[in-house]
Parts: C-alpha cells; structure tokens; sequence
C-alpha cells in the first residue's frame, strides 16, 4: 500500500517537476503545459503498451506451456479462439484508468477525451472476450455425439448479435453522455429503420429456432434445393445463411429462412436408412414381345434363378388350358407365357440374389405405361450402399447385366432410328 502511495505522489508532482525545469530553460507557460501534456500521454501509451506486451508474452506463451501438459479440452478451445491474447488488451484499459487520473488531473479536456476513447477500447475488448467464450462453448459442444443432432450455431450467433447490440447502446451512451436506459428508449423511434436494416437477420433467427426445434436441417445433410442450385452437403448452418457444397465442390450460399419458406428435398432419411433408392426403366422395343414357344421355354428353364418359375408357370398354364378345353395351338383362346413377363420374373428374382441390393426394402420390377420410345420397364429397389461412388457402380452393374440380357429374352430394348442406320 505504501508502495502505491509513493508512486502516485510520485506522478502528482510531475507536472511540477516539468513546469520547473521548463521555467529553468525559459519556456513559455503555454509551451510548459504542452510539453507536459504530450509527456504525460507518452508516459500513459508507453506504459499502456509494455504492458500489453508483457500481457501477452504471459497469457500466450507462458499458457501454451500449461496447455499443452493439460488434457482438458476447455483450455485447448480458449486457446483455439485467441481468448488469452484478446484477455492481455485488458491490462491496457486498467493501466490507463490508473495512470491518466493523476497525471491528467488539471487537463480534464484531454482526461476526458482519453477515457472515452478507453472506455470504448474496454467495451471492444469485452464484446471480443465475450465473443471467444461463446466460440469456446460451441466448440466444445461440437464435439459431442448431439452437435449433429442439434447444432447450437444459430443460438451462439444471437447471443454474439445481442452482445453487440449491447455494446453499441454502450457505446453510443458513452459519446453522448446519456444514460444507456436513455438511448435504449430512444431506439423505439428507429424501429422501423432497424427492422429494415436487420431483417434478414430477424428472418434467420426465427428460421434457425424452427430449423433447430424441428431438426429440419444438421450440418453434414444431404439437401437439394433447386430454387438457389443447391445440390449437396450442408457444411453450415448460420444465423443469416445455409452453405452448402456442392458436388462440384462450388459453395452455395441460401438464405436460413429460405429453407422455411420454400421447398427442399433432405436426403438424411436415405442417409439413415437401410439403403438407397435404385429406380431404373429400360424401354423395351414392342415389336420385340411375343408368346415364348416351347423351344422359348425349354431356353429359360435352363436359367438358374426363373427355372423354378418357368416349371410352376407351365403347369399352371397347362392346368387352366386343360380345364377351358382349348390347346396351346389355340392362339387366341389359350393362356401363353410371355417373354416380357419372363423377363420381369427373371429381374425379380436377379435383385432377389444380388448381394449389395437389400432385401428388406421394397424390391420389384413393374411395366409403364407405353410410350412412343417404348414399353417401360421399371427396376424398383435399394443399394445396400448409400456411398454416391458406390451406389452409381451397383445401379450401373445391374442395368449392364439386364440390358446384356435382353436377346436371352428375345427382347430389344428400345433406340431411335439414325440417319445412319436410314442410310440418309
């Protein structure tokens, strides 16, 4: 205490002390305080500086010692978001409040002046301080298992956009010499202008507690969304903005409140379910359906998967001919099997033996209406695989194998006729 004391006698008689050398050397009055005053805030700015350096010197590098002993996440996190280097800015804030009142006593112009601008600095440093713990929580909570499932970025952002607010109102209060409550009513004037210049973010906010609550949409999602050409993984959820990659690696920016008021396609259930949708037609030429003969039959009951089917369908045939009383040389009054319909039981029961299609999942092959391109048969049924690479290489092996099979059949699929093959 007595320390402290001395010290601050110490800077009270310093303007003395520069006046009376001042007045040894012949120096005006006027120039006598300038050249104080100039010393004076040399002395306040150096000081402030040191020990900012000295601050910082402590804060970061000393703390990286401790850090790196530690295996704590928290301090990892406050380093990772310069909370320590943003903490040694207070010590100025400190050093000027301690140093100014004494040494700029008689100059309260400049006082005043320098702890508005202080106060200012301090209001800054806090919103930053502020900032980098709200940083630091999201980042711890990140690395829990529920950051998917309910992200907090859009809660981290309004609590940093009422900060500021708060911080401005502050600031502003300060400058004007009101009191906060004062320029806080004030504010109700300019709502309209406030509600103008942060609608987006007012929009997002109310957008982001829906998108949250409802789990509409996590970081690491699927979405398509064509209206903005958004095509891919959502990397981040923002108070004002979605971004999303895409899958030529371009970034999409969306409005949040986009994502409320139109219409997207979230591709998550897929990504949690058994497996991914493999929806395929092949256009059969309909010149190329017949009636199998039995020279046909005898071809498709050599195929390992339709044999059974093949063997249970010429008896039921058989069975309903013989009681209608008509024989298979009948053509029109005669049940015959068909090589389209063969062709479908054979895809049924190729998905049902295929090793990285599901089998708990819908599995089917099913005709379309005809179209002037032909006779649509649809293949119906989920990859195992959900992995796009992978996924394209089971859908692109299957439809090989059913388009290479197609003349086992006596099928051909459809194709438009060139003017090469005209001979135009």
């Amino acid at each position: 205490m007595d320390e402290k004391q001395t010290l601050m006698q110490g800077f009270e008689q310093l303007p003395t002390l520069v006046l009376e050398y001042s007045d040894a050397l012949g120096l005006p009055i006027q120039v006598s305080q300038t050249l104080y005053l100039v010393i004076a805030l040399s002395l306040i700015l150096v000081s402030s500086w040191l020990g900012l350096v000295v601050g910082r010197y402590l804060l970061t590098h000393q703390a990286t010692r401790l850090i790196a002993a530690s295996k704590s996440q928290l301090d990892d996190e406050l380093k990772e978001h310069h909370f320590f280097s943003r903490l040694a800015h207070l010590i100025p804030v400190v050093l000027i409040y301690v140093l100014a009142q004494p040494l700029l006593k008689d100059w309260e112009g400049a006082l005043s002046l320098l702890l508005k601008l202080t106060y200012i600095y301090g209001v800054v440093v806090s919103l930053l301080l502020i900032s980098a713990l709200l940083n630091t929580a999201e980042g711890i909570y990140n690395h829990s298992p529920m950051a998917k499932r309910v992200p907090i970025t859009n809660f981290i952002q309004v609590g940093k956009l009422i900060f500021t607010l708060v911080a401005i109102i502050l600031v502003v209060a300060d400058l004007i010499d009101k009191s906060p409550t004062l320029v806080l009513s004030g504010l109700g004037a300019i709502t309209a202008v406030l509600l103008l210049i942060f609608r987006d973010t007012i929009l997002g906010l109310v957008a982001g507690v829906n998108i949250v609550a409802n789990r509409m949409v996590n970081t690491g999602d699927w979405i398509e969304l064509s209206k903005y050409g958004a095509n891919g993984t959502v990397i981040a959820v923002g108070l004002t903005t979605v971004k999303v990659q895409n899958w030529d690696n371009t970034i999409t920016t969306v409005p949040t409140y986009a994502l409320i008021g139109d219409s997207f396609i979230n591709w998550r259930g897929m990504q949690e379910s058994g497996g991914r949708r493999i929806k395929r037609a092949i256009y059969l030429d309909i010149h190329s359906i017949r009636f199998c003969d039995e020279s046909m039959l005898e071809d498709f009951a050599k195929i390992r998967y339709i044999k059974a089917y093949i063997n249970k369908k010429r008896e039921e045939v058989a069975r309903h001919n013989q009681d209608e009383h008509v024989t298979a040389e009948d053509l029109v009054n005669a049940r015959r099997l068909t090589n389209i319909g063969t062709f479908r039981a054979y895809i049924i029961e190729y998905l049902k033996h295929h090793p990285k299609v599901n089998q708990e999942l819908t599995l089917m092959a099913r005709q379309l209406a005809p179209t002037e391109f032909g006779l649509p048969m649809e293949v119906y049924c989920f990859s195992k695989d959900k992995i796009w690479v992978e996924y394209e290489g089971v859908q692109s092996d299957i439809m090989d194998h059913l388009l290479a099979i197609l003349p086992a059949f006596g099928l051909r699929a459809y194709q438009r006729i060139s003017d090469r093959q005209t001979g135009n």
